[in-house]
């Protein structure tokens, strides 16, 4: 299983929100520094989003996200706010390795259909929910859309890797949502990564047990509350 250090940018400053409440923000300093950090103790991926243009749109934050990929020796995949097929070719001639993304793919159809035939393995989707919808802009919005509905099409639609986030557990400590976590695992053959509340050595070990893809670690690793170095070695040979 694959750790993924989250680094979350808003005015090109690293900085985690709870439950994707923007009112909510802790700031922990350049995005540049965090991502040489999080490879200096092993990291073999990161994962990179721009706050800003989840809610506004727009690329306020490419240059940082440049810099930080540049920075680093790791792949890094990108989203929040990749509305169109120019933005993603932009991220992945930075040298992003995976772009992800966000209520695009819901409310796009042929915007999703044009990405997955122009980038292929290097799109990812990220299912974010909230009591079972798939939120939108941001997080700001709930759809009618069940998560469990977005997922199967997705998977018909050949996407290959889905960020699965339970808003209601987003930096919030409590562990995540491994019931939901459990149904995404067996209703679809595509690549897992689980997002929203990991919290615990205890939370890795269960999911690496489960053969998920990977896990994005945000808040527990800034607090503390996880070594990523101790998680790095829960998940070896998994």
């Amino acid at each position: 299983m694959i750790l993924f250090p989250a680094i979350d940018i808003k005015d090109g400053r690293c900085v985690r929100l709870e439950q994707g409440d923007f009112g909510k923000k802790e700031i922990y300093g350049d995005p540049q520094e965090m991502a040489k950090r999080w490879q200096g103790l092993g990291a073999e991926w990161l994962h990179i989003v721009d706050l800003d243009g989840a809610l506004e749109g727009g690329a306020k934050n490419a240059t940082v996200i440049r810099a930080l990929i540049e920075s680093v020796d790791v792949p890094v995949q990108v989203g929040g706010g990749i509305r169109n097929l120019s933005r993603m070719e932009d991220y992945l001639r930075m040298g992003a390795s995976r772009v992800i993304l966000g209520s695009a793919a819901l409310k796009d159809e042929e915007f999703l259909n044009e990405a997955i035939a122009a980038f292929g393995e290097a799109v990812a989707v990220s299912v974010d929910a909230k009591g079972g919808f798939v939120a939108t802009d941001g997080w700001t919005k709930i759809s009618r859309v069940k998560a469990s509905d977005f997922v199967k099409h997705l998977a018909e639609k050949g996407v290959r890797t889905i960020i699965y986030t339970d808003i209601a557990k987003d930096g919030m400590l409590s562990g995540p949502n491994f019931a939901e976590i459990a149904a995404v695992i067996r209703q679809t053959n595509m690549n897992v990564i689980a997002s929203g509340g990991i919290s615990s050595l205890e939370d890795i070990k269960k999911l690496a047990e489960w053969k998920v893809y990977g896990a994005i670690i945000g808040k527990a690793l800034y607090t503390g509350q996880i070594d990523f170095a101790l998680a790095r070695k829960e998940v070896e040979g998994c």
